[in-house]
């Protein structure tokens, strides 16, 4: 077997990444050797390889589910936004300048298709089954010339698309039919049916619609999910706590200690990697919750000032709204603060950034004796080491170089009474660790808060992995999933009109006027599409992986210190795929 799967989308957030799992968690069971795969992730929530390569979150989080240790392969074009206008594009794991969406979607991503197929290809050599994620819509047709990540990849690969739809946001029939009919006949033939997401009731309600839609477009839905609380894991971007729900509904005892111990994270712009507060979401009695008042830090035990993809614009957020004064308060009453990565930046004394925000040098909230300095080059590692006593391991991504001058030593950065601040993404994901530092915050706030012994953040997410497996078992018609995967789509699925509109009514003159006149090209060589022999972003393949891609000149990119990302408030040409997990 060398199957496949796309799972596509009505829109954002109808848990595409979270059925991806689902899949992948179902097949593992059943003894199939399964990886995940996106081709383009649009999110500021990434993860860092054993190789040292920069991922999405959802696809590391997909690879736990299947049982595989993630590589870039697996998401080989990442974009980071850096405003409304401008996101890093990392390829195949390595940072390689900055890029418009204007510019991106122009021609340069394009471009990708080859890298992209490259790297699908050569995981469908190594896996039973390979599920890829969509991202956002496929029927986007503003963007379908230059798709490779929705109908794009499913033409190159030849694989079925199984299109999700949220039933708790409504319309879903309109949805499912409606995005079909806006595709083109040849991307018409691999949309095999839909897949309905978070049902609440009885289903035999919803039976007529479906049995409705079969007749309007001759696709039958695959299964019916029913609404399960708590399955927010890894989410690409957004202000939920992927576990805090779960654990909440799932944990049945009281705090362990006489007290509760209350978290506030500061939602600064372009936060990245909030799902470091995870962990301390699954402990009993921690409640965490994200805001942006300074009078939310009143009765705050621990303050968490997160990662953030612009360290200099979240520090005037932070002034800007009093929250900065009233860290300072904090620092000098001996109340707890934590900064990571970017909040670490953030609490130094002084920040030289030439690269990101290119605002030069500006000074920090001198809580800690810190001066960061921005580096061209990305800083990406999975560091071991110990704190408190404890063992530690955590991940780094980040361009800011800390030269720490003072303090107590903490992970990589300091600690200066109550102020804790370091690089190290997902430290608190180590229990003995997150236990200890715990303590160490009640005793700080005067809380009579006691860490529960025998948390274990990797076993509830196991737990969180075989629930997701649990949904699409009991709940789809998996015989017909595995005829998908093993056969591709039916054949003979019928037309739904209109179809894509011709490029000619808006999208370029001289377009064809034909039905499903989208543009669909067949996959193109790296050759054809002009890369640069073997030699991948960085001249290194991409860590060792076989796959080839353009360099940052072919693709026309800023080098990071070039770019010059606009103001938030105006609509960004590309879409922003913000997953439900």
């Amino acid at each position: 077997m060398s199957g496949g799967l796309l799972i596509a989308g009505t829109t954002s957030d109808a848990g595409k990444s979270v059925v991806t799992a689902g899949i992948c968690r179902w097949l593992v069971r059943r003894g199939v050797k399964v990886a995940p795969f996106k081709a383009q992730n649009m999110s500021l929530n990434s993860f860092v390889t054993r190789e040292g390569a920069e991922i999405g979150r959802a696809q590391a989080m997909q690879a736990q589910a299947a049982r595989v240790e993630p590589t870039a392969l697996m998401n080989p074009v990442l974009l980071k936004p850096g405003s409304d206008r401008s996101s890093q594009v990392v390829l195949m794991g390595k940072p390689v300048g900055e890029m418009s969406a204007r510019g991106y979607h122009g021609g340069r991503q394009e471009a990708l298709l080859g890298t992209v197929t490259e790297c699908l290809e050569e995981l469908r050599s190594t896996y039973d089954a390979v599920i890829c994620e969509g991202a956002g819509s496929p029927a986007e047709i503003n963007l379908r010339r230059t798709d490779i990540v929705n109908m794009g990849i499913a033409r190159a690969a030849r694989f079925p698309v199984l299109v999700v739809g949220d039933i708790d946001r409504g319309g879903v029939f309109a949805s499912f039919f409606g995005t079909t009919a806006l595709l083109s006949a040849e991307d018409q033939a691999l949309v095999a049916g839909y897949l309905v997401n978070k049902f609440r009731g009885d289903v035999s309600l919803l039976e007529p619609g479906l049995d409705m839609l079969y007749g309007l477009t001759g696709r039958r839905t695959y299964g019916v999910l029913p609404y399960a609380h708590g399955l927010g894991i890894d989410e690409e971007d957004g202000l939920r706590v992927s576990l805090r729900g779960a654990v909440r509904e799932s944990v049945v005892a009281p705090p362990h200690g006489e007290d509760v111990l209350r978290v506030a994270v500061c939602a600064v712009p372009l936060m990245s990697n909030f799902t470091d507060v995870d962990a301390l979401a699954a402990e009993p009695g921690v409640v965490v919750r994200f805001v942006d008042r300074a009078e939310e830090l009143a009765d705050a035990d621990l303050v968490i000032v997160p990662g953030t993809r612009g360290t200099v614009k979240a520090l005037a957020w932070l002034r800007e709204r009093g929250l900065a004064d009233a860290l300072v308060r904090r620092a000098a009453e001996g109340r707890p603060v934590l900064g990571i990565c970017g909040g670490f930046q953030v609490l130094g004394e002084r920040i030289e950034d030439e690269v990101e925000s290119r605002a030069g040098v500006v000074d920090g909230l001198g809580l800690l004796p810190v001066r960061v300095r921005f580096d061209r080059d990305k800083t990406l590692a999975r560091p071991v080491g110990s704190a408190l006593g404890e063992p530690v391991e955590g991940y780094e991504i980040h361009h800011g170089v800390a030269d720490v001058r003072g303090g107590e030593p903490f992970l990589d950065g300091c600690r200066v009474g109550a102020v804790w601040g370091t690089h190290w993404h997902g430290s608190l994901e180590s229990d003995a660790f997150r236990r200890r530092f715990l303590v160490e915050v009640a005793r700080a706030a005067g809380r009579r808060f006691v860490p529960a012994p025998d948390t274990s953040f990797g076993v509830l997410r196991e737990e969180q992995l075989d629930r997701l497996g649990d949904l699409v078992e009991e709940h789809a018609d998996t015989d017909a999933l595995w005829r998908l995967i093993e056969g591709g789509a039916p054949v003979g699925l019928p037309f739904v009109p209109p179809g894509a509109p011709p490029l000619g009514a808006g999208a370029g003159a001289g377009a064809p006027e034909s039905r499903g006149a989208a543009p669909d090209p067949a996959p193109q060589s790296p050759e054809g599409l002009g890369f640069a022999g073997s030699a991948g972003p960085t001249g290194s393949r991409g860590q060792g992986l076989d796959c080839a891609g353009p360099t940052p000149q072919e693709l026309d990119v800023a080098g990071s210190a070039e770019a010059t990302p606009q103001g938030l408030g105006e609509a960004a040409v590309v879409h922003v795929d913000q997953e439900a997990k």
